[in-house]
Parts: structure tokens; sequence; C-alpha cells
């Protein structure tokens, strides 16, 4: 993979503190968040690649920008945004415990270099591509974007020969795939807190986070007070371990809350959730012709894979393609699945929560009347949490009273707030009727399932008598 850069942005790890960057030195972009965004020339070598530019063509919320007409904002602006806090946060720590750290420039450039690629493996429309167009015709595979953009580093790394130190690309990846299931063994443990920056598997903290709660909130026009400049100023590693304030629990708290509510109100919109749906159909009938899955086997394939599949869908004059053409015409014609109801898992349930599917809906109908098919409903199933599945984030994150003290140490909820929830965790259940005609017969058939399944209907209410007003 190629010897050291010429430049100092790549020299072997050493003990030396650095001065701040002459960002004279630097290229720079203006971001709408972050304002002036300065590149070094490292970095510049993997985003003046066609392959990191693909980012451009991926919109970071997908189909979002359907509800939100604002939301257009791609992976590209995130992953400069994210390079951007991660140099901020490393540079932070350096400059208040730079010589009891140790930090040199080989460990600014590996983690500002993690935080510019660590999206660069995204697949097409925000995470539907993995999380449920990949399962339908790959069946098992545990197959990850944060893994394809390791392969994808590599790939690049070699396709365009840039000369970069072997272990700085190492830990590069270390640092991507921190937070996943599948981590890769760290070469070292000398400086874990680093591990803390970009995608943080210890706690959930990271900048990958801060970028992506405020350009969102800011594109789609909702509110958002979570600042995070106050914990970038304020945290403090101990044990190897990034800190934060005992006073700043609200703000990290708030940063949780945040992103919940984005979930909430935007990445998982009914609307949103519908034309999801309609797409993964879409891609599934058009995968046996086009073969779209065949594509995570190869970077070199993969790169050329993006949002425009749609548009290659929509205007190829093929037979095999017809009922994915027409599925994407529904959508630009605003002709979607209809949505008939939803409800929240009562919370003594959500712990041996098992998917519902289109078959138990079918098979909760009763006996008479339209006989409904599997084909006919979509349900979509909807996780929102505060990152730890059910159990409070603030449990594993550590925080300091103030500078002058040398112990870490957790908060328990009740010693912040009997206002703060009780449950971290929301499973949703949406059902969804694929022709206009039938939402009145699986509206019914969901509220049987929800009678059978929990001996109440769970619903807030009936299906809105506007969803049954079809000619």
């Amino acid at each position: 993979m190629g010897a050291y850069c010429n430049g100092d942005v790549s020299m072997a790890p050493s003990n030396d503190v650095v001065s701040t960057p002459d960002f004279r030195l630097s290229k720079y972009v203006h971001d709408n968040v972050h304002g002036n965004i300065y590149l070094d020339p490292l970095s510049l070598k993997f985003i003046d690649t066609e392959h990191f530019q693909r980012l451009r063509e991926l919109k970071q919320l997908g189909l979002t920008n359907m509800v939100y007409p604002g939301a257009v904002h791609s992976r590209f602006e995130h992953s400069l945004g994210v390079y951007w806090l991660a140099g901020q946060s490393v540079e932070k720590l350096k400059s208040y415990q730079g010589m009891e750290l140790g930090i040199d420039r080989f460990d600014i450039q590996t983690v500002k270099l993690a935080g510019l690629m660590h999206d660069v493996g995204h697949g097409p429309f925000s995470h539907l591509f993995e999380r449920e167009f990949l399962p339908q015709v790959n069946s098992g595979s545990n197959w990850s974007h944060e893994q394809m953009s390791v392969n994808m580093v590599d790939y690049i790394v070699d396709e365009h020969h840039i000369e970069v130190d072997p272990h700085m690309m190492k830990r590069v990846k270390e640092m991507i795939l921190a937070s996943t299931e599948f981590p890769l063994p760290r070469s070292s443990s000398e400086k874990d807190f680093l591990y803390d920056i970009v995608a943080n598997g210890r706690n959930g903290i990271d900048v990958d986070k801060f970028d992506y709660i405020v350009r969102d909130c800011r594109a789609c026009g909702v509110g958002c007070n979570f600042e995070f400049q106050r914990l970038l100023e304020t945290m403090r590693v101990m044990d190897n371990e990034i800190c934060y304030r005992a006073k700043d629990y609200l703000t990290i708290h708030k940063l949780f809350a945040t992103r919940a509510d984005l979930y909430r109100t935007v990445y998982t919109h009914p609307k949103v959730k519908a034309m999801e749906l309609m797409v993964v159909d879409a891609l599934v009938q058009a995968n046996s012709y086009l073969d779209i899955s065949s594509h995570i086997l190869n970077p070199s394939e993969y790169w050329k894979l993006d949002d425009t599949i749609l548009k290659t869908i929509e205007t190829a004059p093929i037979q095999e393609l017809k009922e994915a053409r027409e599925l994407i015409l529904r959508i630009r014609r605003r002709n979607l699945y209809q949505f008939c109801n939803e409800y929240a898992v009562p919370k003594d349930k959500v712990d041996n929560f098992k998917k519902v599917t289109a078959q138990d809906i079918v098979c909760s109908q009763k006996s008479g009347g339209v006989t409904l098919k599997e084909e006919d409903v979509a349900v979509s199933n909807v996780k929102i949490d505060l990152t730890r599945g059910k159990h409070n984030p603030l449990e594993s994150i550590n925080f300091f009273k103030d500078y002058e003290s040398s112990e870490k140490f957790t908060i328990r909820d009740d010693r912040i707030s009997h206002l703060l929830p009780t449950s971290y965790e929301d499973m949703i259940v949406r059902v969804y009727s694929k022709k206009p005609e039938l939402v009145d017969a699986i509206s019914e058939a969901f509220e049987n399932f929800q009678l059978k399944t929990y001996g109440i209907k769970a619903q807030v209410h009936s299906t809105p008598s506007k969803k049954r007003r079809y000619d």
C-alpha cells in the first residue's frame, strides 16, 4: 500500500507535540454548518478521487427530501464535516493535554482520515440498502457499510498509488470499525482514547453524531438545542478514555434525545417509510436483471452504485424492469403505499418482541369479505432508542467533577432528574396497504392482530376516515 507520504502529514509515529497547523498551506471549502473547513494535502489525495466524489450522489437522508424538501445534503458534505470535527477534537486534546497524552501529528492525521473516510462505503438511500434491501436478496449476509468503507480505503490507496504509512491506514480502518459488531483488533492500546472520537463503541458520543444531528436538523428545519462545541471544549482524557464534566450531563442527554427525536419525526416519518418500502420492492424486482446486490463483492464495482440507480431503472425501456419502473412512477406521482395505522409495543413486551410480518397481518383477517394476500401488505418495524437499546446511555459514560480531580465516575439516573425517561427504547409497528382499496381490510386485520397478540388495541386511534376515501 505504499511507503511514507513525502509531506509531513503522514510521518511515522512520534512523541513530539506539534504546534497548530498553518491553515495557509491548506485548501479550504466553506461549509454551511462549520464555516471554513481546511483540507490538508494527504486528505485531498483521497477527496480528489472518483471513489470519494461518489458521495456527492448519495443523499445523507435518502428519500427524506420527499417529505422535508430541504434534506438534499449529501454524504460528501457530512464526511467533510466529520473530518473537520475529528481534527478539532484531537487538536483540543493536544492543546490541553498534549504533553501528558503524547499526541503527535501522526495521531492527528490518522483521526482526521478516519473521519473523512468513515462513510465512503455507504450504500444508496441512507441505511435502506444494507438494512432492508440486502437482507431480502442476500439472506444471512452480515455486510455492513463500515466494512465496505475499510475495503474502499484499501482500494483507493492501491488504485491511486497514494503514498501513506501502512500503520496509519491500519489504525484508520480500526477507527472506522470501532463501534461495529466486528471491530478490528487494535494495533496498540497505548492511545485508546483516539478511538472514541470518530465512531465511539464505548459510549456512543462521537463527532459523527455531532455533525449529522446538527446538519440534519438544519436541513429539515427542525429545532436543535444540542451544542457539541461545549463538549469539545470541556472533554478530558482520564485513564485512556475521553470523559466529560459532570455539569455537562444534560448536554450529553440532549445529544441522545435529539437523535431519538430525529428518528421519530424525520428518519422514520410514516411517509418516508412508505417510500422506502416501495424503493426496496423496486430494487428487489430489478435485482434479478441488474444484479445490484453483486456490487458489494468488489470495490471496483461498488463505487459505481449510488442514488442514481432509481433513474437507471426508471428510464430503461426494458420489459424485465417494468414492475420496478411502475413502483418508481407511483412514488413520483405520490401514489404511495397507504399508511393504515401503527402502535407502540407495550413496555413489558419490548424485550421479547418478534418482528411483525405481512403474514402475521394476513393470518389475522376474519373470514368473509376481501381475501388478503401477503403481497398486499407492507410492515415496518421501527426501533427508536438512545443508542444503547434498553439501557440508559449515561450509564456507560464517565464523568469528572473538575479539572483538579483525578477520579472518574458514572451518574445514576435518579441523581440527574426524575423527569428523564425510565425506558430508553421504543418499538413501533406500522402497517401499509400496497393497494388503496384494501386499506379498510388491512386496518381491520391489523386491529385483530393486536387483540390476538396483546388482548388490547395498542394503536392510539382507529384508521383516519380520510384514509378510507378512495374511488
